[in-house]
């Protein structure tokens, strides 16, 4: 059953009744009404089409989180080949909400990681919706230490609505290990390329972004806090997320202008849930590209690059 989120609530009437006609002639040989159900399918792709042309940041952030929007699972387990899961920190636990491994793109290896919600209840509460603690990003310091030991490019998939604030992990340091991880991820010496595919949310997103090329799908969103969070502090009310949205810069088009992105991974009209195999395949496409452009720079080049990158973030028009 298609979810519609609270926007698409026009559209999942008109779709609704289509579905509902072909439902009535599938239990009556009589009836022929697929000239009217195709009539309602044409207005709801033109609607679709509408909504979709001009989201707002708040409409943006409810695509990003849709429930049934591709997951890091899901782009590991259509893009790469040859994955081999790799688990804990050496020193505390596993964390399911990091994912990560050795791995194959169209046969360059390369060391995936990235955040993990789950599908259903059972898989989201297991992954802590993709809300990492301290040894995820622990066990992320390790396998980014282990690319770079082998030279193998590293690739993260960033979409978390940020780290867990619980006692333990913060008990844990998980402020450290924040650090820690995007430490490292500007002292390895091969390329380092990461993907917002739906939330990047504050550090917890920071932490496996800081890359040589940063690319966020066409309807992600990526932000230093969530918009309920900023309304809560800013204006005492949670229910301002909509301002909160529009102030904070979040979209991928906002961040691109910006300089933080540095390419938007179009998707399929409706967004990445509505046609997954589509918005995968956009994504292995850029990382390729994003992964050839950096072939041949030098293990100096490519620490000095990405450390000058994120260090001339918010210099635009500051001479002026």
């Amino acid at each position: 059953m298609t979810h519609y989120l609270d926007f698409e609530k026009p559209l999942a009437d008109i779709e609704g009744k289509a579905e509902e006609l072909r439902a009535m002639a599938r239990n009556s040989e009589d009836m022929d009404v697929e000239a009217e159900a195709a009539a309602l399918d044409g207005k709801a792709k033109t609607l679709l089409k509408d909504l979709y042309a001009k989201l707002t940041p708040w409409r943006k952030c409810q695509v990003a989180r849709h429930p049934e929007r591709p997951h890091c699972k899901d782009y590991i387990e259509a893009l790469f080949t040859e994955f081999t899961p790799l688990a804990g920190d050496r020193n505390f636990a596993e964390d399911e909400a990091i994912m990560g491994g050795l791995a194959r793109l169209d046969d360059r290896p390369v060391m995936v990681i990235g955040h993990e919600k789950g599908h259903d209840t059972t898989s989201r509460i297991t992954r802590n919706f993709g809300m990492a603690r301290p040894e995820g990003y622990r066990k992320a310091l390790r396998l980014m230490d282990m690319a770079d030991r082998f030279g193998l490019p590293v690739v993260t998939l960033i979409d978390t609505p940020g780290a867990y604030p619980g006692k333990g992990a913060e008990e844990r340091g998980q402020s450290e290990a924040i650090a820690r991880s995007t430490e490292k991820c500007l002292q390895i010496g091969v390329p380092l390329v990461s993907v917002v595919i739906g939330e990047g949310g504050s550090g917890g997103a920071v932490a496996f972004a800081t890359g040589n090329r940063v690319a966020m799908l066409e309807h992600a969103v990526y932000s230093v806090i969530s918009p309920e969070g900023c309304a809560s502090i800013l204006w005492k009310d949670a229910d301002k997320m909509r301002e909160a949205a529009e102030a904070l810069r979040l979209t991928a088009q906002d961040l691109h202008q910006l300089g933080v992105c540095d390419r938007v991974i179009p998707e399929p009209l409706g967004g990445a849930h509505r046609a997954p195999e589509t918005a995968i395949d956009a994504v292995r496409t850029a990382v390729n590209a994003l992964l050839l452009d950096l072939d041949g720079m030098s293990r100096e080049d490519l620490i000095r690059s990405r450390r000058t990158k994120f260090l001339n973030l918010g210099s635009k028009g500051l001479a002026a």
